[in-house]
This record gives structure tokens, sequence and C-alpha cells, in this order.
């Protein structure tokens, strides 16, 4: 049986999408075959693997990665999800061919969103670029210790439409410094609270996915 493809989309560029990617990835990982996805041209996610092989070693990252542009994304992300229980992939931060052929082989979107106007703005755009597609959820992220105004902002964003993950991301160093060289935070500061919110995250993503 085929695996199950999560893309992480958004229009706005700076919306944590990477950050989030890998950490799904990592956190989806044990006890299933996991494999990553980057159609972003900034290749980031691409960056973050080659900084975890280094650490690791070649075959000891716990993932499969791949790479792809173009109408190769979707299939790509098919092959992926032949051989593998999960695929993650990092999609373009922009509505064009890459980011809908990617998304087209997804059963579930999940979509970074800061709390400021201007991302809401950008998620109405990602969301129509799924409308009628793959389901979807959306992830408050890089959330300030003291954000004001948080449950006016959480409120906007349930009235897109789209399921709000009860689980917050916030805005801490464990996820910037895990990333530089190629880990999680869990893996830099394990037991810290950007490690327990990327669990309860990735529960809530395996809990909507199909069985």
């Amino acid at each position: 049986m085929a695996g199950i493809v999560v893309a992480v989309a958004q229009t706005k560029g700076g919306s944590g999408k990477t950050t989030l990617a890998a950490h799904l990835a990592v956190a989806l990982s044990p006890g299933r075959s996991v494999a990553i996805l980057d159609i972003d041209p900034q290749g980031s996610l691409g960056q973050w693997f080659e900084r975890r092989e280094t650490r690791l070693g070649e075959g000891r990252t716990g993932l499969t990665f791949r790479t792809a542009s173009g109408w190769g994304a979707r299939r790509e992300a098919r092959i992926l999800a032949r051989e593998h229980d999960l695929v993650v992939v990092d999609t373009p931060p922009k509505s064009d061919l890459e980011a809908r052929q990617a998304l087209e082989s997804a059963a579930l979107v999940a979509i970074p969103v800061q709390p400021s106007a201007v991302d809401l703005w950008a998620t109405r755009a990602t969301l129509e670029l799924v409308a009628g597609g793959p389901a979807t959820i959306l992830v408050l992220n890089r959330v300030p210790a003291r954000a004001k105004a948080l449950d006016a902002v959480a409120a906007e964003i349930r009235a897109l439409g789209a399921p709000l993950a009860a689980t917050t991301l916030g805005n801490r160093v464990a996820f910037a410094s895990g990333m530089g060289v190629g880990a999680t935070a869990g893996e830099v500061a394990p037991g810290d609270k950007a490690d327990a919110e990327v669990a309860a995250l990735a529960a809530e993503i395996l809990a909507r996915l199909p069985a």
C-alpha cells in the first residue's frame, strides 16, 4: 500500500515552512520510514539534510532525501510514497506550478501561520491554492511568548474556514539552533518546550491522516 504524502505550504516566504517540514519529518519517523522532498528552489531543506548527514553520517539520518522541480515534483512524491510510509514535502513560497504539482499528491497540507496580518493575507491565497484538494491544517507558528491579542488572531485564522491545530509553536531559540546543525529542537534541547510542542503537533497530524 502506498504511503501518505504530507505537504507543508505557505505562499508567504519566511513563514517557518522548512523548519516545520524538517521537524515533522523527524517527529513522525520513529517506527516509520519517512522521506523528505524539497521542491523549494531555495533548497533550504536540502541544506539542512546535508548538515544532518555530516553530523550523523551517511545512511544514519533516519530519513530519505530527494529534490524535484516542475512536473517532476508530483512524480517524485508518488515514487517516494510507494517506498515509504510517509513523505513530507517542502513546497515553494508561491502559487505556481511546482507547488500545485506536489500538492496534488498530498493527503494533508500543513500551513504555518505567524500571528500577523500579513501572514493571514498570505494564508488566504494558500487555501485557495489547495481548494477542492487535500485536507488542510493551519499551524500557528513562531508565536512570541507574550503575543498580544493572540486570541483575536486565532479567531481570525479560524474564520478562514480551515482547521486550526490546537498546538502552537513558539518563537524558540531551539528551533533555529537545531536547524543550523541539521537537527531538530528536540535533538539539541531534549525536553525543551519546543520539543514538547513538536511532539504534540506531530500527534495531531497523525490523527488527521488516513488510516
